[in-house]
């Protein structure tokens, strides 16, 4: 059947994308072949066997694409976050979240690399970002201020919203320098080194005062 806007759907042997995420992994595949900046809405839209307005409705740009089903995505985190016992200390809530959020079945890991790299790596991307940063570290700073019992929009939960996908992008950013990293172990190495330093921080600055252990 002809799509909605009268044209005939273009297939090349495959069924047409149905989800968010089957359409995001079409039209990546496309994307790593040629490269960004050289695939247009169309060319996704006929490798997926659907018509271009049928395309907007799974995502409004071609830069929505890369992340897939993303909303699905910040409900998973929400979920990782929800499942956190509420006597786990708010930091390893945090980490075994983000660690669990990222980790990945062993057959996607190659997809997942390189859909990073693009979404890491695309200059048009990097900007565009932002705000998918924005929403995943806001479902970080309201289970802080949950915890923490303040305000989503206070000073700590956003620090720790921050703070937290800044852990991710640098263990994503070493994962993909570095083919026998495991992500989530450089996240949670994240985390650890993070606490760490503050701690050492925390026990130089008491020395300092003449608090030091003697």
């Amino acid at each position: 059947m002809p799509e909605p806007d009268g044209r005939a759907p273009t297939r090349t042997g495959r069924a047409s994308a149905t989800s968010a995420s089957e359409l995001g992994r079409i039209g990546l595949e496309l994307i790593l072949e040629r490269g960004f900046d050289a695939v247009t809405v169309d060319d996704i839209a006929a490798r997926a066997g659907i018509g271009r307005r049928t395309f907007f409705r799974y995502f409004a740009s071609k830069n929505d694409l890369p992340w897939g089903d993303f909303d699905l995505m910040l409900q998973q985190l929400r979920d990782h976050l929800a499942a956190a016992p509420d006597d786990l200390p708010l930091v390893d809530a945090l980490r075994d979240a983000v660690v669990g959020f990222n980790t990945y079945p062993a057959a996607e890991l190659a997809f997942h690399r390189r859909r990073m790299a693009v979404l890491l790596e695309t200059p048009t991307l990097v900007a565009h970002s932002s705000l998918r940063y924005a929403s995943w570290r806001q479902i970080v700073a309201d289970f802080t201020a949950e915890r923490l019992g303040t305000t989503p929009s206070s000073l700590v939960a956003q620090i720790v919203g921050r703070t937290c996908l800044a852990i991710a992008l640098a263990a994503y950013e070493r994962w993909l320098a570095d083919d026998d990293a495991v992500l989530p172990d450089l996240i949670a190495e994240g985390f650890d080194e993070l606490a760490d330093a503050f701690s050492a921080r925390a026990l130089a600055g008491s020395a300092a005062a003449g608090g030091g252990m003697p």
